[in-house]
């Protein structure tokens, strides 16, 4: 856990990415944010995380379902989404 608190309070944009294998729309949304990571590059940093595996994690950011994306720059969430979402809307929290 101290790995991703280090991670998420960095300058860089981290884009957090809970998903199960169950879950079909989270295929989707992967597929959107690799196409995402392409188009920033290193701009963003980018994780995927196992929503059954980790569910301490998921507990602390009051993740309660999937997909979820958070968007994290220096600590503070400035995008959170469950369900449907929307990559512009999200894009646009980093300018």
């Amino acid at each position: 856990m101290s790995k991703f608190n280090e991670l998420i309070q960095g300058e860089t944009p981290v884009i957090v990415n809970f998903y199960a294998e169950w879950a079909p729309t989270c295929d989707e949304i992967g597929d959107q944010l690799k196409d995402l990571k392409k188009d920033q590059g290193d701009a963003i940093k980018m994780i995927k995380i196992d929503f059954d595996k980790n569910e301490a994690v998921a507990r602390k950011l009051n993740v309660l379902g999937v997909p979820t994306v958070i968007l994290f720059k220096e600590g503070t969430v400035l995008y959170k989404s469950s369900g449907e979402i929307s990559v512009d809307d999200m894009i646009s929290k980093l300018s």
